[in-house]
């Protein structure tokens, strides 16, 4: 009898545990359907009602509204269990001109970006690690014994005439300032080392997505992260260039492809400024507009306006931009990361012989549904190339919003 009933509170326990994953992955469903904010255009009013109609979830009729006119539907689960107020935000119906153009980047760090820290072989032959516990990889080194440091040049010119034996390092590490004090080794050379590696600067290419119409644009839809630290970069400067692919590595399960650029550095080729690196792209202003960006005025797709189904991406793989035929095939409006908000899959023939679907340097490929601009794709699925993330439209144009 005690083996039956102990054998009962484990199944007990099991169907208990098994009801709150239920209930918890069905929470983190809605949570994920049901944006925090909306957006809605005079005469839209009915996209609010499609968006928030889900079984067992109910809003209340009563509504508060604040100065601006927006208002809050606070929404329940089963009538009784609260769920979350969604915002709804009257905006006007927005156009932008939508490129795919390829553009160079390049762009300067805030300081030098520290990657890692190694061995020293000091004077009397023994091997040194001076840095080791003190600096991290990611840290950004900003002053040297109170001396701005903004390049690796700064930071080799000020070892250079070092004449003591500490240092401090002041550095930027997670948002804060941080003074370090780091004893240098002398080399078998006799040169001061600080046994850390830099980085001060990164370029590549990508994909213009927007520009409006006081030359703000907005590229890539996601941000640049250090390709050894992961960090997303602090940057102090940066510049678009005109650029032009020169090849295609095809992408296929397992092998992400990629597109090959030959960036224009010379001053005449720049074509804009890069102020704002951020989780959601890159941002600045163009100096002018030119013919050979692609632009095209096109309306702005509010998130709630996407749909499964049909639509199209803007990008250029062989010198010109071209569109090509595409599938929505999932929509989260309220993601956690908001550069991976919907899934889309290449499907034009033409494409997918090209490229094998999306490589890397197709980042800021505008997504076009039903004639207006719905986002842009951000990544590539690692097993299937001919899927992959995107960012709403909307999203990236608040970047903008907040830069002005």
């Amino acid at each position: 009898m005690d083996r039956k009933k102990k054998y009962r509170h484990i199944l007990f326990w099991i169907i208990g545990l098994d009801l709150l994953a239920v209930v918890w992955l069905g929470y983190r469903y809605l949570d994920r359907k049901i944006p925090d904010e909306l957006y809605v255009s005079e005469g839209q009013e009915q996209q609010v009602k499609n968006v928030l109609d889900y079984p067992l979830l109910s809003f209340d009729d009563a509504i508060t509204v604040s100065g601006d006119g927006s208002y809050l539907l606070s929404g329940k689960i089963l009538g009784m269990i609260p769920f979350k107020d969604v915002k709804v935000i009257p905006a006007d119906s927005t156009s932008v001109l939508v490129s795919g153009s390829t553009v160079g980047i390049y762009m300067e760090t805030e300081g030098v970006l520290v990657i890692d820290t190694g061995e020293i072989i000091s004077q009397d032959g023994q091997s040194e690690d001076p840095a080791k516990n003190i600096v991290e990889p990611g840290d950004y080194i900003v002053a040297f014994n109170d001396k701005t440091v903004r390049s690796k040049k700064d930071l080799i010119e000020d070892l250079r005439n070092l004449n003591q034996e500490q240092v401090t390092l002041q550095v930027i590490r997670k948002g804060k300032s941080i003074p370090l004090a780091v004893n240098p080794v002398k080399d078998v050379k006799g040169d001061y080392k600080l046994g850390i590696w830099v980085r001060d600067n990164t370029q590549g290419i990508g994909t213009l997505t927007f520009v409006d119409q006081d030359r703000n644009y907005g590229a890539l839809g996601h941000g640049i992260s250090d390709v050894d630290t992961g960090e997303l970069l602090h940057i102090n400067d940066g510049a678009l260039y005109q650029a032009q692919i020169v090849g295609i590595q095809k992408g296929s399960s397992g092998n992400p492809g990629e597109l090959s650029g030959l960036i224009h550095y010379e001053a005449e080729k720049v074509i804009g400024s890069i102020d704002k690196n951020c989780e959601q792209g890159i941002y600045g202003k163009l100096s002018l507009l030119s013919e050979d960006l692609s632009l095209k005025k096109m309306e702005v797709a509010y998130k709630q306006e996407l749909e499964t189904g049909p639509a199209s991406v803007l990008c250029c793989v062989d010198g010109e931009v071209r569109e090509f035929e595409a599938e929505i095939t999932r929509i989260d409006l309220n993601h956690e990361d908001s550069n991976k908000s919907f899934v889309i899959q290449v499907t034009d023939p033409q494409l997918l012989e090209m490229t094998g679907g999306i490589v890397q340097g197709m980042s800021g490929s505008p997504v076009i549904q039903n004639g207006k601009f719905a986002g842009a794709i951000t990544h590539v699925f690692v097993q299937d190339s001919t899927g992959g993330y995107g960012i709403f439209a909307e999203t990236m144009l608040e970047n903008i919003e907040q830069e002005n």
